[in-house]
């Protein structure tokens, strides 16, 4: 396993478009969070640190995840007390938890089919130079992203419900992309599945 990296998996907003109680609503008969947590858990990274905020459900579904896959030394949960903010708040906190490393992968609550195989494609990327890595597929850039720690301190400057993407943009060659053909780097749940 690569040394250095840290694992981050966002999940501290109110899902309000949703109605409430996204990342702990059924999604393929689990609570939706853990395709998030089991592309986390499966990352080339030492810890996987949950950013928890608007639904306290959220912990013990982490929790009850990591204990079935034989995970919960590799758990960390952190509390953005901002997370009212927007997505930026739930960065920094965080991006403030996992200080010591190399870069830290960037994971979404609510993006069940992200495509394991990828993780460690992102990783070669920073170990030969890059400042960050995503995957792309036709053209759309997707997540997880891969973010070295030079990149952090511009990341902790992020306001309102804003995350990497701007920055990202900046990084011109800097930003390595990896192409995929497996569209869960784009699938996100925003809204219930129609009655």
């Amino acid at each position: 396993m690569r040394r250095g990296f840290e694992a981050i998996v966002l999940a501290a907003g109110s899902g309000s478009r949703f109605g409430g109680g996204k990342l702990v609503s059924d999604f393929g008969g689990a609570p939706l969070i853990e395709g998030a947590l089991a592309a986390a858990f499966a990352a080339p990274a030492r810890c996987v640190t949950v950013v928890l905020g608007a639904d306290d459900r959220v912990e013990e579904a982490a929790l009850a995840f990591a204990r079935r896959w034989g995970e919960s030394r590799r758990l960390n949960l952190v509390y953005a007390a901002d997370h009212a903010q927007g997505l930026s708040a739930s960065l920094r906190a965080g991006l403030k938890a996992v200080d010591d490393c190399r870069g830290a992968f960037i994971f979404l609550g609510d993006m069940p089919r992200i495509p394991h195989d990828l993780l460690d494609a992102l990783a070669d990327a920073l170990d030969q130079g890059a400042a960050a890595a995503a995957p792309v597929v036709n053209g759309r850039r997707g997540h997880p992203a891969l973010i070295s720690a030079e990149l952090f301190e511009a990341l902790r400057g992020l306001s309102g419900d804003q995350g990497a993407r701007a920055i990202l943009d900046g990084l011109g060659e800097r930003l390595a992309l990896i192409p995929t053909e497996d569209e869960g780097v784009l699938f996100d749940v925003d809204q219930p599945p129609p009655a």
